[in-house]
Formats: structure tokens, C-alpha cells, sequence
């Protein structure tokens, strides 16, 4: 009987603490909290707490819902589905149609998987329709689109074979697999001691969560929150609201998504089909002992290498915050579709490649991590079942000689890198590296720069520039395809679903 009127207790004060109109069902007191779930139809979140919104990305030590290719350890077609769901009910049932106040994400190279050492892209992965369902302005300039902080939170959180950020960027700080150092309870704190109201959404795997869950209740002493004991699957999301009072509950609701096994459809209009007119068209081909070149040491033979440009970001030049805008997640989700066609009668890539998208940077005062060449081609990956890497040791906030060698010996010999020799890769980057990058491919085999120099108009989201390196490593590069989708999509908005 006194246990009962313990849990009565905790509910009731739950109920009083949460206001916004909800039918709470929350931990108070008295057993495990996993039992006590509020519907997907329950009403949003109160605007006046600080909302700490855990969302449970799976990975492949906890998949019960089969959301993720255990060949990849990425998210599978299911997986990409429930994240596109997830956006909305985040969107609409939680946040009541509120914008987000920020967004944390798993740092993905701290969670490497299988013996391949695949970084943790789901978690990333998972929460990006949600970010472009909200809005952000910048210098008087409002977009569909949303920062995501997937910075590392200090030296210890930066693993082996990742260029180590200088200077850190703690206000892009995401959330490390592993916490040794206490850094994502440091995150949570200096969140909740701000005391800034609204909504604050982190995606992470569930041993990630549920270990900073607990942290956070023994370092704030929030002894009332029961806290799950079990993962029940990525339908599942706990917050943890906070009053004005500094009285702290937590609930845990269920989605009840039920998404298809198929890759998504783009609803209509979807995108359409566009001739490749932006950039002045190129073509070298560069063979050894012809006309004074010479194959460099090193070089990769049977490769071929499409670069192509991150999907559709800048609404204005003053516009930056790390992510693409709304209107890129049409060509994102609809590159699967189209890029097959823009290679037809070319070899079909068999492994994607992109930047970490943990790197960050300050701009306008906003603090970010560069995640949207990786965003891009996520999807492509996913739909292909393709080996997803990260490139972890270039600094890709620059944009100088030093860093095009870097980057070229990483791609196109077997001197530094990953050895792609036999490899067709899908590489997904920044276009104002693309130029100095090639020049300088060129130039290693003793060619002159281009004249004109090379270039990529700041306008064009779709060309592809294309690298093939033959049986013996002479090379040819230019930029005669596109994936043909049209530039810009329909819609400012991403994608409803």
C-alpha cells in the first residue's frame, strides 16, 4: 500500500510539472519506467521547460526492429523510412510544431563497427529530416534547414586517425559513443545550467543514452527519475523535462511507427529530370611518356572516382550553418534514383566516401559541424547497401596546395589513405576543393595547371566530375556528366512524410 501511494504521488506530480494540456505518464517513484509509456497521440511539449529529447538511434549491438544492414552497420531502407516518420512525429507531436532549439548527434568515428571499422552514419542519419523540418535565421535570412553538432567534445573524445580539431568548437559539441571523459554529461549541463527554455534533441545509440541518462540523474540529483532499463526499440523517445522550478520528470513516448521495408517515394511533384548545362566543360587525358608526363609513383590503377557536390545549401552567400537546406533533401533522397541513370553505360560505384562530418566551425557566431556532403550521400549508400566511409585525417576547412595533395595521395595513390586501386568510388565533398584537388592531380603527373584555371560555378548542386585511372595509371578527368536532377528542387521545404 505504501509503495502504490508512492507511485500515485509521482504521477500526480508529474502531471503538475509537465504543463502544455498532455496526459502524462511518467516516472515518479516506485519500479522501473519502461511499463509507463505515453501514446503516439499524445499532445505536444510544454515550450516553457527545457526539454531534453532522447532519441534512440539503433546500430547493430541493438536492432529489434531490423533497421540496420549488418553488412554496412548503416541504416537500412526500413531504417531511412522510420527516420523520415520520426521527423514528423518529433516535429508535430512533441514539439507541437515548435522549432527545435538545438540538435546533438553521435560523433560517428567514436563508434566504429564490424572488422571494416564502418563509422556510426545511423545516428547522424537518423535525425536529419527532423533537422529540416525546422527553421533557422541567419543575418536576417530564414531557411528550412537546422544546425546538427556532431563536434568532438575534447582531446579525448578524438580517436586514432582523425585530425584533431584546433580549435575545439564547444558549441558544436555532439555526443561521443564511449563517454570516457564525462564530456556528454558536460554537454547537458552547461544546457541545463544556460536554463534557456525550449527543446534540445539528441541522437545517439542506446548504450550512448542510457548511460548519459543516468549520468544525468546522479549528477543533478534528479532521484525521482526512473529511468529505462531496457531498450525497446528506435519507436521509443525519453524526455526529460525540466520546470522553471528546476523540478525534473521524465517520460518515455512511443511513435508506434510502422514503416516499410522499401526505399521512401518522394511524394509529388518529386523532382525532375535536368540537362547538364552549368559548368564550361573539361577533358584531360594524361598518359605516360606522352608529351612529358609521368605516372607517379604510387599511383592507383583500375580506379574511377565521381566527385560530386553536397545537395542544395546556401539560400543567400551569407547563409551557412553546416547542413543543406530543405530543398536539398529532394536531391538527396532522390539521388538513388537518378544517379544510375547519369552513369548508364559507366561503372557503378561499389563504395561511397565523404568527409567526417564532425568536423566544425564558427560562422556569423553560429557554431556548426560540416554534415552535409556526408547527408548527401547517405541515402545512395543506404539504397545500394554500399560500404560507407568517412575520410578522417584532411582538414577540410582548407582550401590550399597542402591540403589538394592530402587529399589526392588519399584518393589516388596507395601511398596514403585507403588504397582505392580497383575501386569505382562515390565521393561526396565540398566543391571549392574539387579545382585545387584536380590541378593538383593533374600536376603530379607533370602537366600544367589548366588554363583556364578549373572551376565550380557556386550555383551548380548536380555536375559530376569524374576521375578514371587505368590498368597502367594513366589518368583521364573530366566533368561531361550530371546526375540530371533539377536544380533547385521544387520546394524551399524538405519532403513531407
Amino acid at each position: 500500500m505504501k509503495e502504490q501511494k508512492r507511485l500515485i504521488k509521482g504521477i500526480v506530480l508529474c502531471a503538475l510539472i509537465l504543463c502544455g494540456g498532455l496526459t502524462i505518464i511518467c516516472s515518479g517513484g516506485g519500479g522501473g519506467s519502461d511499463d509507463l509509456v505515453v501514446p503516439n497521440t499524445t499532445g505536444p511539449l510544454s515550450a516553457g521547460n527545457i526539454n531534453l529529447i532522447f532519441v534512440i538511434s539503433p546500430d547493430l549491438a541493438n536492432d529489434p526492429l531490423g533497421d540496420i544492414n549488418s553488412t554496412t552497420a548503416n541504416l537500412n531502407n526500413q531504417g531511412l523510412q522510420r527516420s523520415l516518420l520520426m521527423g514528423t512525429y518529433l516535429k508535430q507531436q512533441l514539439l507541437g510544431g515548435n522549432n527545435v532549439t538545438a540538435i546533438s548527434v553521435l560523433e560517428p568515428m567514436t563508434h566504429l563497427q564490424t572488422v571494416n571499422n564502418y563509422p556510426d552514419m545511423a545516428a547522424i542519419g537518423f535525425i536529419q529530416q527532423f533537422a529540416l523540418l525546422n527553421q533557422i535565421t541567419i543575418q536576417g535570412t530564414t531557411a528550412n534547414s537546422y544546425t546538427l553538432h556532431a563536434g568532438y567534445g575534447g582531446p579525448g573524445d578524438v580517436p586514432a586517425g582523425v585530425v584533431a580539431p584546433s580549435p575545439y568548437v564547444p558549441g558544436a559539441q555532439g555526443l561521443v559513443f564511449n563517454d570516457a571523459r564525462g564530456n556528454n554529461l558536460v554537454l547537458v549541463n552547461r544546457i541545463i545550467d544556460t536554463n534557456t527554455k525550449g527543446f534540445y534533441v539528441f541522437s545517439a545509440p542506446w548504450a550512448t543514452t542510457s548511460a548519459l541518462l543516468a549520468n544525468i540523474k546522479t549528477a543533478r540529483g534528479y532521484n525521482n527519475l526512473n529511468l529505462p532499463v531496457t531498450y525497446r526499440g528506435p519507436n521509443f523517445v525519453y524526455v526529460i523535462s525540466i520546470t522553471p522550478a528546476g523540478n525534473a520528470s521524465l517520460t518515455t513516448f512511443d511513435s508506434g511507427l510502422t514503416p516499410p521495408a522499401t526505399y521512401p517515394v518522394l511524394p509529388a511533384p518529386g523532382v525532375e529530370t535536368a540537362t547538364c548545362t552549368q559548368q564550361n566543360y573539361f577533358s584531360y587525358t594524361l598518359t605516360g611518356g606522352v608529351n612529358g608526363i609521368t605516372i607517379p609513383g604510387g599511383a592507383n590503377t583500375n580506379q574511377t572516382v565521381y566527385l560530386i557536390r553536397h545537395a542544395e545549401a546556401h539560400p543567400v552567400s551569407s547563409f551557412e550553418n553546416g547542413n543543406y537546406v530543405g530543398a536539398g533533401q529532394w536531391r538527396a533522397l532522390a539521388l538513388p534514383n537518378f544517379l544510375p541513370g547519369a552513369l548508364r553505360g559507366q561503372n557503378s560505384p561499389n563504395v561511397v566516401y565523404s568527409i567526417d562530418p564532425a568536423q566544425s566551425f564558427i560562422n556569423n557566431g553560429l557554431s556548426f559541424s560540416y554534415v552535409r556532403p556526408s547527408l548527401t550521400v547517405l541515402p545512395y549508400a543506404i539504397a545500394n547497401n554500399l560500404p560507407y566511409y568517412l575520410v578522417t585525417d584532411i582538414f577540410i576547412g582548407s582550401n590550399d596546395t597542402a591540403t589538394a595533395q592530402k587529399t589526392s595521395n588519399f584518393l589516388f595513390t596507395n601511398t596514403a589513405g585507403a588504397n582505392l586501386s580497383n575501386q569505382t568510388v562515390l565521393l561526396a565533398w565540398e566543391h571549392e576543393h574539387f579545382p585545387p584537388l584536380i590541378t593538383y592531380l593533374l600536376q603530379s603527373y607533370g602537366a600544367p595547371a589548366p588554363v583556364p584555371p578549373l572551376s565550380w560555378p557556386g550555383t551548380d548542386y548536380d555536375t559530376i566530375w569524374t576521375v578514371t585511372i587505368d590498368a597502367l595509371g594513366n589518368v583521364t578527368v573530366n566533368n561531361a556528366l550530371c546526375e540530371g536532377i533539377e536544380s533547385p528542387p521544387p520546394f524551399a521545404a524538405a519532403p513531407q512524410f
